[in-house]
């Protein structure tokens, strides 16, 4: 999905419970939740950490909220 700002958002669900999600924009990769073999991570801008899945609801207000955090200011 691209949204009016030039925002990409990528959703994968596969499965097995694999999953990624992703924000990116300019071809740079601003938040990405995913777990692919290696266990649940989130990245943020440069940073990566476990991340701890509680839920799908969560994990949908988790990555929002890290979208939002990660735009520039207008």
């Amino acid at each position: 999905m691209v949204l009016s700002d030039g925002l990409r958002i990528e959703i994968r669900l596969q499965r097995g419970g694999r999953y990624r999600l992703a924000c990116i924009t300019r071809g740079e990769l601003l938040v990405q939740y995913s777990c692919e073999g290696e266990g649940h991570r989130r990245r943020a801008r440069a940073r990566e950490t476990e991340y701890e899945f509680r839920s799908v609801e969560q994990l949908r207000y988790d990555f929002e909220r890290d979208v939002a955090a990660a735009q520039p200011a207008d």
